[in-house]
């Protein structure tokens, strides 16, 4: 298969491309040539930009091309516009945010989506959802028949600066009282990288369409710090720690309050029936750590979003807060 990706460098774009290579298919990358142009010496590299040059596409035929690097509809539809004949089935990209609230446990592909209030915006962090709920319709308008939409969760294993889940491994690997947001039970959910990439060329090579929830099955949470090697962690009431003004998913990863939790507990059962599937927590964790460690990734983390990873002294602090609220 004969395989374009818009990107292919950074996080999930780079396990693209790692997946396709390794089932020998024929990889090339569109990209700027800034993030990491050394990767993939094998590959076909055509340099350009997605928001005004697009000219190193021209003239070129792919069996199918993936595109995890589009957040505007204006610049998605430009390529989409462009490769339309040019590549016979298109995979978006898109996010778990495109939904609206209010969330409802085990929500599907047929939940209702935001809407973008301003139709001219390109304010991404602003408006992430809906402009990614627009960019999917901008695919399913330019190739009916022939696209994934992939609403992607949280993303997380090597390679993943964000902090929102590399916290956890790292935080385990420096010993000590771990503080956790209770109760125990509570859901999570996030995919391995390197699971949704594999999917995702699959899905090109299959030609799968369609619109499709993609992240991994619901788990506790207290499974989930195990995994990371967090067997016996401090529990806080998440009213407690509300009280103490600590931040949900990016100060704390992976814990969005009781009043919203319904959000990480999204239906995969039809992606799951095309193919998707998981690797175990602990693998994931374990190689999320070794690359942290070898790219001395910092417990805090500065992303796009905010500081992500609870800071040392603050959980201290914290922990000691909450033993006196216990004391009689």
């Amino acid at each position: 298969m004969k395989l374009l990706v818009l990107g292919g460098t950074k996080f999930l774009g780079r396990a693209v491309v790692e997946a396709a290579l390794a089932h020998g298919h024929e990889v090339t990358l569109f990209n700027r040539g800034l993030t990491n142009p050394e990767l993939f010496p094998e590959t076909k590299k055509l340099r350009g930009d997605r928001d005004g040059d697009l000219a190193s596409l021209e003239g070129r035929e792919w069996d199918a091309v993936i595109d995890p690097s589009g957040f505007v509809p204006r610049i998605v539809r430009a390529s989409a516009e462009l490769l339309r004949g040019r590549a016979r089935h298109y995979v978006f990209v898109s996010s778990a945010s495109v939904y609206a609230e209010p969330y409802v446990p085990g929500f599907d592909e047929t939940a209702p989506t935001v809407g973008l209030e301003d139709p001219a915006s390109e304010e991404v962090l602003r408006d992430y959802g809906a402009l990614k709920a627009v960019c999917e319709d901008v695919v399913r308008e330019l190739f009916p028949d022939a696209h994934t939409n992939v609403r992607a969760g949280l993303i997380v294993g090597p390679h993943d600066a964000s902090g929102r889940f590399t916290y956890w491994p790292l935080r385990a690997s420096l010993g000590g009282d771990v503080l956790a947001p209770g109760p125990a039970e509570r859901l999570t959910q996030f995919i391995d990288v390197r699971d949704l990439a594999a999917w995702m060329v699959d899905a090109c090579r299959r030609g799968l369409s369609g619109t499709f929830n993609a992240t991994g099955e619901p788990l506790p949470l207290a499974s989930v710090l195990a995994a990371c090697g967090i067997s016996q962690p401090v529990w806080v009431d998440e009213a407690f720690l509300l009280e103490q003004g600590v931040g949900p998913w990016m100060e704390v990863p992976l814990w969005i309050p009781a009043a919203e939790e319904a959000f990480l507990q999204m239906s995969v059962a039809k992606a799951v029936a095309a193919g998707l599937s998981f690797r175990p927590v602990e693998e994931t964790a374990r190689d999320t750590l070794a690359w942290a460690k070898a790219a001395a990734a910092e417990l805090v983390t500065e992303t796009p979003y905010g500081t992500a990873g609870l800071d040392p002294a603050r959980e201290v602090e914290l922990l000691r807060a909450w033993a006196t609220a216990q004391l009689p």
